[in-house]
């Protein structure tokens, strides 16, 4: 491979609706075009690649109210100054909650729904950090076209509406408590979740984000907003306080990669599950992968990906509560002992032990070099179910990844942030970027993230044909899901291997991802998921 990918090719091997999008001075690749745009005109009025982000992001809220909101977590990872810059903003669970007294209560795990699983959201802290050490404008620049958005209304893009209407089935199944009557009221127009090209609006959401951009996110953590919140989720019969949204902060940290072929690709460190992408990487990298669309390359990323996950599973958790270290899970000592397992045949994943040796994307690069990958999520579309009165705050249901097993590095505990599973991507070389990438969709992230990887490094695709490419998702055991778009003599060798294969039509399943490299002439190529409504916008 040259020192950075060759995507000048017009070479699509496989279907696609778009074409990889090329520019110099700026681009913003999302899953919904009109935060796209919000990104774009941000760039067009002077702000740079992270300006960007936060304007698309805080559209996405709005416009894509079915897998983000204001009451979720976020992470970035953001090239600047010539370095790379890790942003874990994902809160803790209440300090009032624990293990004994859900268990006490009957349960055995933490439920999906409800106030139980609510953990501070992160997400405004995101925005306001990034703007503070990074931005070139301020919060009310940069969030303004979301706020317009939200205030004025926007018509509902077609992927949109479909699982808008699916969550709203859903919770006319389960929502029977009052207190999930505002997200009838919020999220439904005369109580049906909008159609295709409907204008849905909020004035609470604007009202909410005006005053993140004014304040810095200071009221949603330490002002009324805050104590809205709270007093929210304690009438439902959960534990958040106000003091818990006081106590936190976003925190900085340094990235975590592994080198693949020449590129380092880089996750975000725990409590994060990046570094599942990170062990499958490297359990690959001792393979000879000549073409993409075969049966040893399709076993060998599968076996890979299972072992990861069963270490991944296992150990990731809290940094703090972790019982094994990065280093450890990472070296190449553990993956040369790890990649014995892998064999002719689909085997069981089992854990190692290395102490012996309803989620968007969205990525944004700009003239001046600067370059994030930035990822928010209420997990499980719109999260909770909860949706503050009056606000537009749907609250996340992040603590349902806690268990509730005794001495498990995850065990729900108080002030712990839980296992996660949204994360950003980034590649350089040599010390310089390539770019971010990412795919949207729980458990599937890290699979697309070896996808994604191996589609350019070792294939040779561009940005969209990457996207493009039929994916396959370990779901559990020997069971795998692959699109139907995918070689019928693969699904039939897999089988043959002892892999329990299935076709699957969810389109969403697959996750929705997003891509932006630089080449060393400074030229930008983006691609955008084929499975929703993306769009790269460029300048």
């Amino acid at each position: 491979m040259p020192a950075f990918p060759d995507f000048s090719s017009n070479h699509y091997p496989y279907f696609s609706r778009r074409s990889a999008v090329y520019a110099r001075r700026g681009m913003v690749a999302t899953s919904q075009p009109l935060a796209a745009q919000a990104g774009l005109e941000v760039l067009q009025r002077g702000g740079n690649a992270i300006d960007a982000a936060i304007a698309a992001a805080a559209a996405l809220t709005v416009v894509e109210p079915t897998a983000n909101g204001i009451g979720g977590d976020a992470f970035a990872l953001v090239w600047h100054g010539g370095k790379l810059h890790g942003l874990n903003a994902s809160g803790p669970a209440p300090q009032s909650i624990s293990a004994d007294k859900l268990t006490g209560a009957g349960l055995k795990e933490v439920p999906k729904y409800g106030a139980l699983p609510v953990t501070v959201p992160g997400t405004p802290s995101a925005w306001a950090a990034m703007a503070k050490r990074f931005g070139k404008l301020a919060l009310t620049d940069s969030m303004a076209g979301a706020i317009t958005l939200a205030q004025e209304g926007f018509p509902v893009s077609p992927m949109v509406a479909h699982a808008w209407q699916v969550a709203q089935q859903n919770f006319k199944r389960e929502f029977k408590d009052a207190h999930f009557q505002s997200w009838f009221d919020t999220f439904c127009i005369d109580g049906r979740a909008p159609q295709a090209g409907q204008l849905w609006r909020s004035a609470g959401h604007a009202a909410t984000l005006q005053s993140i951009a004014e304040d810095g996110a200071e009221g949603f953590y330490r002002g009324e907003l805050a104590g809205r919140i709270a007093a929210f989720i304690q009438q439902a019969g959960g534990y958040l306080q106000a003091s818990d949204l006081a106590a936190f902060q976003p925190e900085w940290v340094d990235p975590i990669g592994v080198n693949y072929r020449g590129y380092d690709v880089w996750e975000i460190p725990p409590n994060g599950h990046g570094m599942v992408a990170l062990m499958a990487l490297n359990l690959l990298k001792a393979y000879d992968f000549s073409e993409r669309d075969t049966l040893a390359t399709y076993h060998r990323q599968i076996e890979a990906i299972k072992l990861a996950y069963a270490d991944g599973l296992a150990h990731i958790a809290d940094p703090a509560h972790m019982k094994v270290t990065v280093e450890q899970l990472l070296s190449d000592a553990y993956a040369d002992e790890r990649r014995k397992l892998i064999g002719e045949r689909a085997t069981l994943p089992v854990a190692g032990d290395p102490s012996r040796g309803g989620t968007v994307y969205l990525c944004t690069a700009d003239a001046e070099g600067n370059m994030v990958s930035f990822i928010q999520s209420n997990y499980m579309g719109f999260g909770s179910g909860l949706v503050v009165p009056g606000t537009g705050i749907a609250l996340h249901n992040r603590g349902n990844n806690f268990t509730l097993e005794a001495g498990h590095p995850n065990m729900l505990a108080p002030g712990k942030r839980p296992y996660h599973t949204i994360i950003p991507g980034f590649m350089t070389r040599n010390g310089q970027a390539v770019g971010p990438f990412g795919v949207m969709g729980g458990f599937m992230q890290p699979q697309g993230h070896v996808q994604m990887v191996m589609n350019t490094v070792d294939f040779g695709l561009n940005p969209q044909a990457s996207l493009d490419a039929p994916r396959w998702e370990w779901e559990k055991g020997n069971k795998v899901s692959i699109e139907h778009s995918t070689a019928e003599h693969l699904f039939r060798g897999l089988g043959g291997l002892g892999h329990e294969v299935s076709w699957s039509g969810n389109q969403l399943g697959f996750g929705r991802g997003q891509i932006i490299w630089r080449n060393d002439e400074g030229v930008l190529c983006g691609g955008t998921e084929p499975r929703t409504d993306g769009c790269v916008a460029a300048w």
